[in-house]
């Protein structure tokens, strides 16, 4: 006879939950996610433990029989949120927002509850679909080029971040300036050469590591004193040096909103310096970039039709989840060229047809969840309207703080405000600016961050959470006021 399975059957393994206790403990969830909300105000901004408090009040292994849910909700607020460093607080001001709302939230739960896995068309079509018509909608809702809807040579995409994307242009751009070659051999000693400014975000270094150039592969190039954009004919001229060195111009980063400063290099001047050498333009407006949806905020995007990508992130500045950068080509042929692997077990008819995108080629990673759900959740519950709504409140208060900052004498403005950041320190000095930012933000009641600038130490405040009011940014301003007053 057979042996007995020793297996125990599905119905016997504890965790599960049946419809009814997963309804029960949804609305538990959901009315936790809103206590939480409440209680913010009367929370501190940044997280008041020391390194290791969390993880002491957490046990060594994990528990051999399984707990109810329940417990979960209450190891949150006994364990988590004293640890937390609270970014849907409306006085979170350190970073450029990471905007969670109730559309997006909800969004995000019907993804995980649907778990799909969008690689290819194939393995659900319906996934790649509502991606499509849901980045035709931003991209034209954004003024961007038709050459980026879908119907036309080039498309978008949802990657995680615009790190991602940098990435991913860079490995584009390597592709069509090899004619393949990249990727059928590596980049070997080929002198590639990548620029960027001196405000340029980080990725661009990583990105170049990570496709093997190395990060002397990237050039940086000198700003404009007064707005940190990038000085174009600094940059045309390095390119000019790097020809006759006989190095080969790959890619130049413009930034449309600099993370430091909120900088905006000249998408158009930029593109032109370097249309000789037909180097691959990607602009990264991670932040600056969702603004464009009210008319009135696109001037930083002028000349965008001469960019080879763009990547902006709605999970930033347009109540959108995180994560969910949305990033545009001029040309998918680079991309999917660059990316495309299929082995025999994604192979199917509908890829075999041409007919459908397969957003696996879109990006490094293979596997996809269904980011657009959320995305499509804040277009649909808060029209167009509600998000310019939403961006011209971020402006209209960054424009208060550079007012309040313009009045008091002990302050001055670094660089002229860029949308909803303000850049701004006290004239004492540097030691005098970082201690009033630090004394604020030890004391709970706002989280500033800090940059320096043409070598001296300044103070950031990015607005732009959707439950930051006037009186959040009045609140903060009067503690940094007061910690003004101690350096006195």
């Amino acid at each position: 006879m057979p042996e007995e399975s020793t297996d125990q059957p599905s119905d016997a393994i504890t965790g599960h939950m049946s419809p009814e206790e997963f309804r029960r403990q949804g609305h538990a969830a959901i009315d936790w996610i809103a206590d939480y909300w409440a209680s913010l105000d009367d929370l501190p901004v940044r997280a008041q433990v020391a390194p290791g408090d969390v993880r002491h009040l957490l046990p060594a292994s994990a528990p051999e029989d399984g707990e109810p849910f329940d417990a979960v909700l209450a190891d949150l607020d006994r364990v988590v949120v004293p640890g937390l460093t609270h970014w849907q607080h409306p006085r979170f001001f350190a970073y450029f927002p990471a905007n969670s709302s109730p559309a997006a939230i909800l969004g995000d739960l019907l993804s995980s509850g649907i778990g799909a896995q969008g690689m290819i068309w194939a393995t659900s079509p319906a996934v790649t679909e509502v991606e499509q018509v849901v980045l035709d909608w931003l991209a034209e809702a954004l003024g961007l080029p038709e050459a980026f809807r879908s119907d036309g040579p080039g498309g978008g995409v949802i990657q995680d971040t615009a790190s991602t994307a940098t990435f991913t242009a860079l490995l584009s751009a390597l592709h069509r300036a090899s004619g393949g070659e990249a990727r059928r051999h590596g980049v070997g000693g080929a002198g590639w050469r990548v620029y960027g400014s001196t405000q340029a975000h980080s990725s661009l270094v990583k990105a170049a590591i990570m496709a093997g150039l190395g990060e002397d592969a990237v050039r940086t190039v000198a700003v404009d004193p007064a707005t940190q954009a990038m000085d174009v004919d600094t940059l045309h001229d390095a390119v000019v040096e790097d020809v006759g060195a006989g190095l080969r111009p790959l890619l130049v980063h413009v930034a449309a909103g600099s993370t430091s400063t909120g900088a905006m290099d000249d998408i158009a001047a930029v593109a032109e310096a370097v249309r000789p050498w037909g180097v691959w333009v990607h602009v990264d407006a991670a932040w600056a970039g969702v603004a464009a949806v009210c008319p009135e905020h696109r001037e930083h995007l002028a000349g965008v039709e001469a960019a080879d990508s763009f990547v902006t992130n709605p999970h930033k500045w347009l109540l959108t989840t995180f994560d969910c950068s949305t990033f545009w080509v001029r040309d998918r042929a680079a991309l999917t060229g660059a990316l495309s692997i299929l082995p025999e077990y994604l192979r199917n008819a509908a890829t075999e047809s041409g007919e459908v995108v397969d957003y696996r080629d879109w990006h490094p990673q293979l596997g996809r969840r269904f980011r657009a759900v959320k995305l499509w959740a804040v277009l649909r519950t808060y029209g167009l309207n509600g998000l310019r709504a939403h961006i011209r409140s971020g402006v209209d208060l960054a424009d208060h703080v550079a007012g309040l900052v313009a009045a008091d004498e002990r302050f001055e403005l670094v660089t002229e405000p860029a949308l909803s950041l303000v850049v701004f320190r006290l004239r004492a000095g540097d030691e005098a600016t970082m201690a009033a930012m630090e004394a604020v933000n030890a004391s709970g009641e706002a989280y500033l961050s800090h940059t320096t600038v043409e070598g001296r130490a300044a103070i950031r405040l990015a607005v732009g959470s959707w439950r930051t009011t006037r009186a959040d940014v009045e609140r903060t301003w009067r503690a940094l006021q007061e910690a003004a007053a101690a350096q006195a």
